[in-house]
C-alpha cells in the first residue's frame, strides 16, 4: 500500500514537471511547525515556560498576566496598545487604560487626603508625602554641593570679593552698557533694568572698548558693569563684570519677554526690592548667586512690596519680577459687581467674545490664594518684567580679559553626558 502510494506520488510529480508546475516539498513541514506553535500557545504549561511569538489575530499578545479589556476579551498584563492593528480596539484599549489609570490616581490622592484628616483628628502628624521622581530629584551626585556645616565655603566667602558689600560695606552701584550698534529691543530692555535694578546708570557704549569702560567704571566706585550684546536685532547675550576685583561671568540671554508684551503687568514702584535666590547648591552655583545678588541692596523695602526672583532650574537661571497685591473682600467684590456690569453693557454692544478671552489671560495671573483668608486679606502676585533666561557659558578671574585671562570655568558640549548632570 505504501508503495502504491509513493509510485502514484512520482507520476505526479513527474506530470507536474512536464506542464512547468513547480512543487514544494516544505507546506506540509510548515503546516506541522504552525499545529505545534498553536498548541503550545493553546497549552503553555506543557512546554514549563511561557509562550513566545508574535501577537495573534484575536489581539491577545503572548506574554503572561491576563487583563480583560474592551468588549470583554483578555490581554496580558504588559503589553502596549501599539502592538494592536486594528485602529478601533486600539483606541478602545488605549481609552480603557487611561481611564483606569486616572481611576487609581484619583483613589490613591483619595486614600492619602483620608489619611492626612484622620492624623490630624487624632492629634498625630500627618503620613509623609512621597518625592516626586523628577530629573532634579535624581540629580547626579556632586562632590562640589555645598552643605551648610561647610566651614571651608564660609571662609571663603567672608574673604571673597563680594565680602564688603554682604557686609553693607559698599552700596552697589551699577554701570549697563551695550554692543555698539543697538534696536529698539535693546533699548526697551535696558530702560525696564534701570527700573528693576536700583542704582543703576546707563552709558552709551560709543567706539570704547569694555577694557577702557571697566577701568572708567572703576576710577568711579561702580560695584558692577553688565554688558549686553544683540543678534540679529535681539540681545542673545550678557556679560556680569564684578568691580574692581572681577569676577567676570558671561550668560546666554533667551525668552525675553518685555513688560509691554506681559498680560496685566503692573508698574513697579522706586522702591528697593526683596531678592530670592533659588537651588543655587554647588560651590560655583554659590558664586554666581553671590555675583547676581551683588547687582541689589541688602536692606530691602517691604513697603514697595516688590520682589526679584533667581531661580536656578537645570542650570537654567530664570528671571523674574513681581509685586505683591493685597485686596480687601468688599473691595474686590465691588469691583467684580463693576466689572459685571461693564459686561453686560458689553453683550449688549455685541463685544462679549472680547471680553472673555481678556477674562481668561487675567484669570491666570490674578487667582487669589487663602493667604491671609482668616484676616480677611487676598493676596496675589502681579508681574511688572521683564522676564528672560540665563545659562551660564564661563567665569573668568578677575575683570574682563579676553586674551590672557584665566577662567575658573567654561562650559563646552562635551559636559553634557547626562542629562542628570548639573553644575550650579
Amino acid at each position: 500500500m505504501a508503495a502504491d502510494d509513493r509510485e502514484n506520488g512520482g507520476r505526479k510529480e513527474n506530470d507536474n514537471k512536464k506542464r512547468g508546475v513547480k512543487v514544494s516539498k516544505k507546506p506540509a513541514t510548515v503546516k506541522i511547525k504552525k499545529q505545534d506553535r498553536e498548541s503550545r500557545q493553546s497549552n503553555p504549561s506543557d512546554e514549563g515556560s511561557r509562550p513566545r511569538g508574535r501577537q495573534s489575530e484575536e489581539g491577545s499578545l503572548p506574554r503572561g498576566g491576563n487583563r480583560e479589556a474592551a468588549g470583554g476579551e483578555i490581554l496580558p498584563a504588559r503589553f502596549l496598545p501599539s502592538q494592536i492593528k486594528n485602529k478601533q480596539k486600539r483606541s478602545a484599549v488605549t481609552a480603557k487604560l487611561r481611564a483606569e489609570k486616572e481611576k487609581g490616581k484619583k483613589q490613591r490622592l483619595k486614600r492619602r487626603r483620608q489619611d492626612e484628616e484622620r492624623a490630624v483628628a487624632l492629634g498625630e502628624a500627618a503620613p509623609p508625602r512621597k518625592v516626586a521622581r523628577t530629573i532634579d530629584s535624581t540629580r547626579e551626585v556632586d562632590e562640589t554641593i555645598a552643605q551648610p556645616d561647610d566651614d571651608e565655603l564660609h571662609a571663603d566667602e567672608a574673604e571673597d570679593e563680594f565680602a564688603p558689600h554682604f557686609n553693607r560695606e559698599r552700596p552697589p552701584k551699577v554701570l549697563i552698557t551695550t554692543c555698539q550698534r543697538i534696536h529698539q529691543t535693546m533699548k526697551q530692555l535696558i530702560k525696564e533694568l534701570l527700573v528693576v535694578i536700583p542704582g543703576s546708570e546707563y552709558y552709551e557704549r560709543r567706539q570704547y572698548r569694555i577694557k577702557e569702560i571697566v577701568q572708567y567704571a572703576s576710577a568711579r566706585d561702580y560695584t558692577a558693569m553688565i554688558v549686553i550684546n544683540e543678534n540679529r536685532s535681539k540681545p542673545n547675550a550678557l556679560m556680569l563684570i564684578g568691580l574692581p576685583e572681577g569676577p567676570t561671568a558671561l550668560f546666554k540671554l533667551s525668552s525675553l519677554v518685555l513688560r509691554k508684551n506681559i498680560k496685566n503687568a503692573g508698574r513697579a514702584t522706586s522702591h528697593l526690592p526683596e531678592l530670592i535666590l533659588n537651588n543655587f547648591s554647588t560651590r560655583l552655583g554659590h558664586r554666581v548667586g553671590r555675583l547676581l545678588a551683588s547687582l541689589f541692596p541688602q536692606d530691602p523695602e517691604f513697603k514697595g512690596r516688590r520682589v526679584v526672583t533667581l531661580h536656578n532650574q537645570r542650570d537654567f537661571i530664570f528671571f523674574r519680577h513681581h509685586r505683591y497685591i493685597f485686596e480687601d473682600p468688599e473691595k474686590r467684590d465691588e469691583s467684580l459687581g463693576l466689572r459685571k456690569k461693564k459686561a453686560r453693557e458689553e453683550k449688549e454692544k455685541g463685544g462679549l467674545v472680547k471680553r472673555k478671552k481678556d477674562a481668561a489671560a487675567a484669570a491666570a495671573g490674578k487667582k487669589a490664594t487663602s493667604v491671609g483668608a482668616s484676616l480677611g486679606i487676598f493676596t496675589r502676585l502681579q508681574e511688572c518684567g521683564p522676564r528672560f533666561t540665563l545659562k551660564l557659558m564661563s567665569v573668568q578671574r578677575g575683570t574682563f580679559d579676553s586674551k590672557g585671562g584665566e577662567y575658573e570655568w567654561v562650559y563646552k558640549n562635551d559636559m553634557d553626558t547626562s542629562r542628570r548632570r548639573f553644575f550650579l
